[in-house]
């Protein structure tokens, strides 16, 4: 009993052991490249310039074989800092949306190699950013920032394109400016809300004053109008002074008719 349990094991191992290598051997005849990718196809560790697209490919065992190099939207940001045009040092965060061109990835993968972000994007990115920042003042890099962005997103395409990388978008996620500057910047906006407030504060007393003449413009009209109508009518003066009057007969006159009496 105890030598065919032994026996059982010894197969088992045998077995396996020729299963892992006619996998092996048989995966040696198969290339495999996932979606989204293209493989670079390689034979001695060299580049022959073929692409493979996507699905299982025939290959030399133990001579070719291919690269995977992902040819789907990627994503790099990239910490830059530059100087503006008025000697403002200027921090910024970049994120560039970026593809590989199908068609230059084996010159790509010969002449830069797999680790093309770290030796090509991330310093492109650098450079454009150092680039584009000093053409403009501290200020106009906030008040012209999609300007800016575009500005950029151009400066890299030239850089870039040469080698298979192909630039989307680009934006600009952040810009941090020096204590100092800031500073300046807030105290200038205080200022100009302060002006702004005493614009308006001064505008309000002109209108009120503008009112008031108005008024009084009106009121004068008035009285104008009415003493023209009380010259050319006289009784009215009598009238009015009748309305007033509350029955109380004057104390003293100096003879005549009584004043406002002048009844027919």
């Amino acid at each position: 009993m105890y030598d065919d349990d032994n026996g059982l094991a010894k197969f088992g191992i045998i077995a396996g052991v020729v299963i892992v290598f006619l996998l092996l051997v048989l995966g040696g005849f198969f290339a495999f490249v996932p979606a989204g990718y293209r493989g670079v196809a390689l034979k001695f560790g060299a580049v022959t310039g073929d692409i493979r697209g996507e699905g299982v490919h025939l290959k030399t065992p133990f001579i070719s074989g291919n690269y995977n190099m992902e040819v789907r939207v990627q994503k790099e940001e990239v910490q830059a800092s530059a100087a503006s045009k008025d000697l403002q040092s200027v921090s910024s965060t970049v994120a560039v949306n970026y593809s590989l061109d199908t068609g230059k990835i084996a010159t790509l993968y010969r002449d830069i190699g797999k680790d093309y972000k770290e030796r090509v994007i991330s310093p492109s990115i650098q450079e454009s950013v150092k680039s584009v920042t000093a053409r403009y003042t501290a200020e106009e890099l906030i008040t012209k920032r999609s300007i800016v962005s575009e500005s950029i997103r151009q400066e890299l395409i030239t850089r870039l394109e040469k080698d298979g990388i192909i630039i989307h978008d680009l934006n600009i996620v952040d810009f941090d400016f020096s204590e100092s500057f800031n500073k300046a910047i807030e105290a200038k906006v205080t200022a100009e809300q302060d002006a702004l407030a005493s614009k308006n504060k001064l505008e309000q007393v002109k209108y009120e004053a503008e009112q008031n003449v108005a008024s009084a413009k009106g009121k004068a009209e008035a009285q104008r109008i009415e003493g023209e109508a009380l010259r050319a009518n006289p009784e009215v003066l009598q009238l009015r002074a009748i309305e007033k009057w509350q029955g109380n007969m004057p104390t003293y006159w100096g003879g005549g008719a009584l004043p406002f009496l002048n009844i027919k």
